[in-house]
């Protein structure tokens, strides 16, 4: 007994080969910017630690400095001690500048690491929402192959397109 075999099954399955090929795609495309995403946050979060490292130290020298120059303007010290301790005192006050220094640069590598995480996040959330769609629009034709109903074909077709869209804006960001 052969079965009547509608012509649209055709289209059907192609199309529905065709989506699922892109919700593979989409899937793929939504881990990677995710992955990345998290990496970037890890690598940001390591470079703002760095940068809190190097404040306590840029905090404690910053403290010495005030410390000797208190004691230069209240100890009586003899011009050996008086020149060896304004010395000392240039000498941390040059550490405290290296320190903020590397802070600026320590928080700038830090500020393009989270520029790089958000646009991954971006980037990623279309991929993972033409996922769902995608997989919607594949229910929707398999359900339609297996009750022989066309307009849930349609149906399928216009969750499809709209899953493509959503996934050409993960690569192009319209929206």
């Amino acid at each position: 007994m052969a079965e009547d075999k509608q012509p649209w099954m055709n289209w059907m399955a192609l199309s529905t080969v065709i989506i699922a090929v892109c919700a593979t795609l989409s899937t793929g495309k939504s881990g990677g910017f995710s992955t990345h995403a998290v990496l970037a946050q890890s690598k940001a979060s390591d470079q703002w630690a760095y940068y809190q490292a190097k404040g306590v130290k840029e905090n404690l020298y910053a403290m010495e400095v005030e410390r000797m120059g208190l004691r230069l303007k209240t100890e009586k010290l003899g011009q050996h001690e008086q020149l060896f301790l304004q010395d000392y005192l240039t000498q941390i006050k040059s550490k405290v500048k290296k320190y903020a220094d590397q802070k600026k640069a320590i928080a700038a590598k830090a500020q393009v690491l989270e520029k790089e995480r958000d646009l991954a996040q971006r980037q990623g959330k279309p991929f993972a929402s033409a996922t769902i769609v995608l997989q919607i629009a594949i229910m929707l034709s398999s359900v339609a192959g297996l009750l022989k109903k066309q307009p849930l074909w349609w149906a399928g077709l216009l969750a499809g397109l709209w899953g493509l869209i959503l996934f050409a804006d993960g690569f192009f960001m319209f929206f």
